[in-house]
């Protein structure tokens, strides 16, 4: 992202040094939004390794403050407290940061109490500002993780449906319908590519092999009594050494809420809104779990979802914001005070834990983009986004200048940027064949002294061959 940046590629699509320094076009298909905040403090003077974790650390603070005004509005503000706490302390937030370095899906959690919010607030006012903000949000999620957005936009659907029932406003479904179009509107530069683009891209090898979903269900125990914590990856059975746990308090609050609410369901004016979310909370668990393969088998688009565990997004959500209604029922300011920092306390105390990292490095920029670390850093995910024109992706490192592959040729001088190559070229012999050390994808040209010639890809790599 920094080297699009600073060359100029905005939006940046392809990148120079993925694919073993062949290049990919990994922006035309990976949320960007995340990489465009960090690239913004390294250009204000932070190393990329500080900005990083600043960005971890924002994530961690927006999505604090999203869940706080969700909460606020539903509960009051003691209620957002909690439901921003809870929501902050999900055992899943630090599998995402600490294991996985789930950085789209992680930055993602801050536009979905966003949603919610702006949806609630639109419906019960009518201010065509909150319909703004839900089409900043919705757009700040669709750039940010696609993955998130496949699982969550229907829920959001299914909100404004539900708000627009229960306050009788079925008017305001053309609104918002016009909101959420402007939101795809102004994810449009990612979005539009992601879908027509698709074609172009090995992205079949992102559903096979580990990838598969029928290797990821997680079991009852792992979502509710499990509290083993562990920094190694997602695999077939329950054995895995990720953490998928919901957390004792979250799940435990959630169902004291149903409690009380079956228990003074006419007395309490936002009971529907509780059912409401934790029926997302059933649904988040049920299609992590095997049971729902039904699901999954008939639906082949959520094959790309890859982890059915990446449901529990929905439960965290869900258990978080219902949590904080569990004080609203309470009477009392001195009660109440007692009961905040009973919950607040015990949900840190019992979570805080799972937040470290496995180990520090004593590790410098310089140091993470060479040698050893870089070559890793050239080859992993090597399968992901490979352009379709390549058979498979290459086994050596891309060479610093074309290759000859017939001809009387000498090169003078050759430069790489991002998305682009150029350099001088002697040709001795009546004619040349060229092949730059890049893959061919649609929309890169060649041109020899100002003109544009004819590119051939038709090799093992589908790398860029023209003649001289």
């Amino acid at each position: 992202m920094d080297k699009c940046i600073n060359d100029g590629q905005i939006p940046c699509r392809w990148v120079p040094d993925m694919g073993y320094g062949y290049g990919y076009p990994q922006f035309i298909y990976y949320s960007p939004l995340p990489y465009y905040i960090m690239e913004g403090f390294h250009l204000l003077g932070f190393s990329i390794l500080d900005s990083v974790k600043i960005g971890f650390i924002l994530s961690f603070v927006f999505s604090g403050l999203a869940m706080f005004l969700l909460g606020s509005s539903l509960w009051g503000d003691w209620g957002g407290l909690v439901s921003a706490v809870f929501y902050i302390y999900a055992p899943y937030r630090a599998s995402d940061v600490y294991t996985r370095g789930a950085v789209g899906e992680f930055w993602a959690l801050i536009f979905l109490p966003l949603i919610f919010w702006s949806i609630f607030e639109f419906v019960k006012s009518e201010k065509i500002k909150y319909l703004v903000f839900f089409s900043f949000s919705l757009a700040g999620l669709l750039i940010t993780h696609n993955i998130t957005s496949l699982i969550f936009i229907p829920i959001s659907g299914l909100w404004i449906i539900f708000l627009l029932w229960q306050q009788k406003k079925k008017n305001l479904l053309v609104k918002i319908f016009l909101g959420g179009i402007l939101g795809f509107c102004l994810a449009g530069f990612f979005i539009l590519p992601l879908i027509f683009e698709k074609r172009f891209a090995h992205t079949e090898t992102m559903i096979m092999g580990y990838f598969n979903y029928l290797a990821h269900f997680v079991s009852l125990r792992q979502l509710f009594t499990i509290t083993h914590w562990g920094f190694g990856s997602s695999e077939l059975g329950s054995y895995d050494d990720l953490s998928f746990y919901i957390g004792i308090f979250h799940w435990l609050f959630s169902f004291i809420a149903m409690v009380i609410i079956s228990l003074k369901y006419k007395s309490i004016k936002m009971s529907k809104v509780i059912i409401f979310l934790f029926l997302i909370f059933l649904t988040g668990a049920f299609m992590a779990h095997q049971r729902s393969v039904i699901v999954w088998d008939r639906l082949p688009f959520l094959s790309y979802l890859q982890f059915p565990w990446r449901f529990l997004t929905l439960v965290i959500f869900a258990t978080s914001v219902i949590s904080g209604s569990v004080i609203s029922f309470v009477k009392g300011i001195k009660i109440k005070f007692f009961l905040l920092f009973l919950i607040i306390g015990g949900v840190i105390f019992l979570n805080v834990f799972y937040f470290r990292p496995k180990e520090w490095y004593d590790i410098s920029d310089t140091q993470k983009f060479s040698g050893e670390s870089w070559e890793k850093q050239l080859t992993i995910s090597i399968f992901d986004y490979l352009p379709i024109f390549a058979k498979m992706p290459p086994a050596t490192k891309a060479p610093d200048q074309p290759t000859i592959i017939k001809g009387d040729v000498r090169i003078t001088s050759y430069n790489k940027g991002s998305d682009w190559q150029k350099g001088e070229i002697n040709v001795a012999s009546q004619e040349a064949e060229i092949r730059l050390p890049l893959f061919y994808f649609p929309g890169f040209k060649v041109y020899v002294d100002g003109r544009e010639v004819l590119i051939d890809y038709n090799n093992y790599l589908g790398l860029i061959t023209f003649t001289v």
